[in-house]
């Protein structure tokens, strides 16, 4: 049977700033996950998409599109309300730990369907496959027998049945240069968080040197963007846009951060994870209908750490076990005393990649027990020969390449540094 359109005039038409239309659209993405549309046609449709844009509905359709081309989860046989969380990813935000068994505690079932890392940014399942015996590939079944007889939390692996389309055109978007495209980006993260069946999803959208979207505008623009395809969705969707100029947190890398998570799940842990993840949960429980709820209480009295045991046995993982560490540590000190003055945290997330934290291709290997330890922020007093950093490795070798990535930040002067107002910046939701 012959297709009703042809690739070659869909890329023309966005290639001389037109606009696509329902069907079109509708054919592209079917066209593309059959294979009747080439890769190198696609990459054309994404460099034109990349160099002229997309308008809100061409956005909204194409999102729908992508998430037409797969399998939908179904939570309406839950006796609890739904909500999810997604970061656009950073330097140490290992939020989700904690913060899945404390929205659970409230009665809402979390199903956090989450990533490996890549580059510069760490990945919530690697750092969960640091803790012995822990899965992340977890069937539908399993998924919702977790959330509705279970802890309630649910932190796994996406199902390959999701949203396929957007699969295929990441990695191709990753080998043309068109990742840093704001509808892409916005339908690509959609059409997945769509897909997993969320009454309520917030977007945390990193902003700053260890961001994907280094510019406060342009972060506001997709998250403007995908709370509308949210909320055109069905979804009640919330985005916050919150720091990400230096790490969150006191540790990058993997068991590093599991380590710090369990802190704050302990009642302690650095004030701005318990900050943002406080005000996540606080988000995410309003999307569910529950108001009010003292967030902070439940990480000190224990239930949430109660959750988080539950949660994690559930998926084969001992709770109680010890993290790995790595072999060898270097420790980067202060030359002078002063007031520490940055701390980049690219930089910073560079090294803890170089120390073997992170992959550069997805099926590298990781090391559990890499990364980095913060001892002084930007604002802090220091002392010369105090240690800033120490660096974890399992490959002395290492050491030297993520020592580079340093140079030009961690400088020590006599000067006090302006101290922001908190992690997070701003609040973007549409007006009821």
């Amino acid at each position: 049977m012959a297709e009703p359109f042809d690739a070659v005039d869909i890329i023309r038409i966005k290639r001389d700033r037109g606009v696509l239309g329902k069907a079109e659209i509708d054919w592209t993405i079917d066209a593309y996950t059959r294979g009747v549309l080439t890769d190198e046609q696609m990459a054309a449709l994404a460099m034109a998409i990349f160099l002229n844009g997309m308008t809100p509905e061409e956005i909204r359709q194409w999102t729908a599109a992508m998430l037409d081309s797969g399998e939908r989860m179904d939570f309406a046989s839950l006796a609890r309300p739904t909500a999810d969380k997604h970061s656009t990813g950073g330097v140490g935000d290992k939020i989700t730990l904690p913060l899945a068994p404390l929205v659970a505690c409230f009665g809402v079932a979390v199903p956090q369907l989450s990533g490996r890392g890549l580059g510069h940014t760490g990945g919530t399942l690697d750092k969960l496959e640091s803790i012995p015996g822990w899965r992340a590939d977890l069937s539908n079944e399993e998924i919702c027998r977790q959330l509705g007889e279970g802890s309630g939390a649910v932190i796994c692996a996406a199902g390959s049945g999701l949203a396929p389309a957007d699969k295929k055109l990441y990695a191709l978007r990753d080998v043309t240069s068109t990742v840093d495209c704001i509808p892409l980006i916005a339908s690509s993260i959609m059409s997945k968080k769509i897909a997993e069946g969320t009454g309520g999803l917030v977007l945390d959208v990193k902003v700053g040197s260890g961001a994907f979207m280094k510019d406060p505008s342009t972060a506001r623009e997709l998250a403007e963007t995908m709370v509308d395809i949210g909320e055109a969705a069905g979804v009640r969707t919330v985005a916050l846009l919150t720091d990400m100029s230096v790490p969150l947190g006191l540790t990058v890398g993997n068991a590093l951060e599991v380590r710090e998570s369990v802190e704050v799940l302990a009642g302690g842990g650095p004030a701005d994870v318990v900050e943002l993840t406080c005000t996540l949960a606080r988000e995410m429980l309003a999307t569910a209908g529950v108001a009010d709820a003292d967030v902070e209480a439940a990480l000190a009295d224990g239930r949430a750490m109660d959750v988080w045991k539950r949660m994690i046995r559930e998926q084969g993982g001992d709770p109680e076990a010890r993290l790995p560490a790595a072999r060898h540590t270097h420790d980067v000190r202060a030359e002078t005393d002063g007031i520490l003055q940055d701390m980049d945290a690219l930089k910073v997330g560079v090294a803890s990649w170089r120390l073997g934290a992170g992959r550069a291709r997805q099926d590298d290997p990781v090391q559990a027990g890499a990364g980095i330890e913060i001892f002084a922020k930007p604002g802090e007093a220091v002392y010369r020969g105090q240690p800033i950093l120490r660096l974890h490795t399992d490959e002395p070798e290492r050491f030297e390449r993520a020592l580079e990535s340093l140079e030009g930040t961690l400088a020590v002067c006599e000067a006090p540094v302006a101290q922001g107002s908190g992690v997070v910046i701003d609040r973007i939701a549409k007006e009821k």
